[in-house]
């Protein structure tokens, strides 16, 4: 008897990948592709749309080619990245413009052009009106890309999330279709309806034909041909939504941290969407048949393994970000860090406040700026989960995966700072599990879950000194915040 994988692509901020997956839950084999983000110019991030489909295409081959003689393959899970855009002429396939990253600010002005509120867009969407979503992406695009303009008006150009984009080529074309957690991403889906918003279209300048056909997560996407397999889709989904699958965060108040590129703190309310302001209403994954899908609270921290890696980088502070939680043992001087890069996100969405650090004195050394980093990233998750608990969802535990959830004083001063129990998952690779796990259960296969608790963090501090530290936060970022207004009006700080 032949024997039968699952395969998964997980397309990520770095790096493309490929994963076959047993029928028991092992990962047999891998290959993994690194991908360049470039950025052009301050506020600007992008990457080569054909980088991106070769990296993921090129790792897809490489584990098909190491599976054993005469296997097949029964099904197979893509998890992308959600909010990077890609713009393609579908005659050539070939993309019209940059593939604008999540993390691309450029947009800004483009959205005080949109006639459709905050409030309105949050209604709809679950999300809020910033440049970190696609449509306004998208609109820069159009106004400011000659290619694009030149597809746009001969009726070629076709517009997705990166999954969209590697599924359009797979399939040659045949498949152009996600699902409604990327679809979300967009900031053009409706999240009550689970389709596509004419009025939003319309005020982006969009049509429904450019778009993706919008499929339930766990489902039948078809099927591609490649290196001799043919191979059923059967799950696609955003990586954050993958993760919660592979984490089972699938019962009404689990919670999970996943710390990657950004830092992204979920919730689930079922089939409830619960209203909060500044923390965002996300779609956690719709199974074919079901009548709704599940919702999740959302926080979103823009810059979390990407703040580190910008101090190692621009400044050499350290080699590798395997050194981060030793040299954070080594601080002793605390100092305060707002890690703003690419903007804040929940709650308080603000793309013009500055990364700001406070405290410096005679004595401050390295290992003080790189812990004052880490623990700016705590404090980020923490404001929107104290606004989470302040609507009645009591969350005393959370699982935490993703390379950052190694850092051992990060995830210390998570559960200090929260007042809850940070529960560190042994495997890291939720995100590939959670994809396998979708696609298998649309083929009718309940792949056994292999993660475990590998190290519980709990509390160490006071409630009284867990306050004094939120007291002097707040009011940090509330006065950096006034302090970034102030100078960008000046125009003596005007970068991005």
């Amino acid at each position: 008897m032949k024997e039968e994988f699952i395969i998964v692509l997980d397309q990520g901020s770095s790096s493309s990948r490929a994963l076959a997956f047993d029928l028991e839950g092992n990962i047999r084999f891998k290959a993994q592709k690194k991908i360049s983000l470039s950025y052009p110019q301050p506020g600007h991030a992008q990457y080569d749309g054909m980088e991106l489909l070769k990296s993921q295409t090129d790792s897809l081959k490489e584990v098909l080619a190491k599976l054993p003689e005469g296997s097949g393959v029964k099904a197979m899970g893509l998890a992308a990245q959600r909010s990077t855009v890609v713009l393609w002429d579908k005659e050539t396939g070939v993309p019209c413009a940059p593939a604008l990253s999540w993390q691309d600010g450029r947009a800004q002005g483009e959205l005080a052009k949109v006639p459709v509120s905050n409030t309105a867009i949050h209604e709809l969407t679950g999300l809020y009106k910033t440049p970190y979503y696609s449509a306004a992406k998208i609109k820069w695009c159009l106004e400011n890309i000659q290619e694009v303009k030149t597809a746009a008006a001969a009726g070629k150009l076709l517009i997705s999330p990166v999954s969209g984009f590697i599924l359009w080529h797979l399939s040659k074309g045949k498949i152009f279709a996600l699902d409604p957690t990327q679809a979300q991403r967009t900031l053009l889906f409706n999240i009550k309806k689970l389709k596509w918003d004419s009025g939003l279209l319309e005020a982006f300048g969009l049509s429904a034909g450019q778009l993706p056909a919008v499929l339930p997560t766990i489902g039948d996407f078809g099927k591609i041909k490649i290196e001799n397999f043919t191979i059923p889709v059967r799950a696609v989904l955003g990586d954050q939504q993958a993760a919660l699958l592979g984490l089972d965060v699938s019962s009404e108040r689990s919670a999970a941290l996943n710390y990657g590129t950004g830092a992204f703190l979920l919730v689930n309310t079922g089939s409830r969407l619960v209203k909060i302001h500044g923390v965002l209403n996300s779609i956690g994954w719709q199974e074919a048949g079901a009548k709704a899908p599940c919702y999740f609270l959302e926080s979103t921290v823009n810059s979390a393994a990407t703040a580190l890696e910008w101090l190692k980088v621009k400044f050499g502070i350290f080699s590798e970000l395997s050194e981060v939680d030793a040299m954070c043992r080594l601080s002793r001087n605390r100092l305060m860090c707002l890690p703003a890069i690419g903007g804040i996100g929940s709650p308080y969405w603000d793309f013009s406040t500055f990364t700001t650090f406070a405290g410096f004195s005679p004595h401050t050394d390295k290992h003080d700026v790189v812990r004052g980093m880490v623990e700016g990233i705590a404090y980020m998750v923490g404001d929107s989960l104290d606004l989470i608990r302040k609507k009645g969802i009591n969350i005393s535990e959370i699982r935490a995966s993703g390379g950052l959830s190694n850092v051992d004083w990060l995830l210390q001063f998570q559960a200090d700072i929260t007042g809850a129990k940070v529960l560190r998952m042994e495997d890291t690779e939720a995100t590939a599990l959670g994809a396998a796990i979708g696609a298998a259960r649309a083929a009718g296969v309940e792949l056994p879950r292999k993660m475990k608790v590998s190290k519980e963090f709990t509390p160490a501090i006071s409630d009284a000194e867990r306050a004094n530290l939120i007291k002097g936060w707040r009011g940090f970022v509330k006065n950096i915040r006034k302090t970034s207004s102030d100078l960008r009006k000046l125009n003596m700080l005007p970068h991005a």
